[in-house]
């Protein structure tokens, strides 16, 4: 059963998967589409025609501006921004406020089960692949690989994560991971799941 706290600001325009909750003070815009099992977080924003698909995570106070688009099982961590403005002022040269036609949003699209940490900023336009992740505090401003670990300001990759989050490791001609024992085979920046 869907959840939606009363202090929650849901447009009846928003369409909201099954089995998903939005917290308290969370506000979810026109448009908006949330997939089945996602989780609102307290203060969150989802801006007008976000997609959001089935099982995502968006915490407490994170920032989803439109038109960001995030597969399945996407994390976004605590007052994580995800931004859509490459020229960001607020008037026009001409000393008039800028309005919807002054500008052109652009994207930050993320990949199934990729993860974004606390507080970390993703400058659109970008794409964040598949089951990569974005170390807490990170800006990332370029492309980011599927499976890529990315830290610092700028973000820079340091190393390879598998599906379970953890860092993974070469070892026998293949990367691995600790916590589960999934081999990977790497072909350039992409990664494959031997059978």
């Amino acid at each position: 059963m869907t959840h939606i706290e009363q202090s929650a600001d849901v447009s009846p325009l928003a369409t909201i998967g099954n089995e998903s909750s939005i917290w308290h003070l969370a506000q979810v815009r026109e448009g908006a589409v949330l997939g089945k099992n996602c989780n609102i977080g307290r203060g969150a924003y989802i801006g007008p025609d976000v997609v959001l698909g089935d099982n995502c995570k968006v915490q407490n106070y994170a920032l989803v501006y439109e038109p960001a688009s995030l597969a399945d099982g996407v994390f976004i961590g605590p007052a994580a921004v995800l931004t859509n403005d490459l020229f960001p002022r607020a008037i026009n040269p001409d000393g008039t406020r800028k309005g919807n036609d002054d500008w052109e949003a652009v994207a930050v699209t993320i990949g199934q089960g990729a993860s974004i940490g606390a507080r970390a900023v993703c400058i659109a336009p970008l794409h964040i692949g598949a089951w990569a992740m974005v170390a807490a505090g990170a800006v990332v401003n370029r492309d980011v690989p599927a499976h890529a670990l990315v830290v610092g300001v700028p973000a820079r990759q340091i190393g390879w994560v598998g599906t379970a989050g953890h860092r993974l490791q070469f070892t026998d001609g293949a990367w691995q991971c600790p916590a589960t024992g999934e081999r990977y085979d790497q072909l350039g920046s992409e990664f494959s799941v031997p059978v």
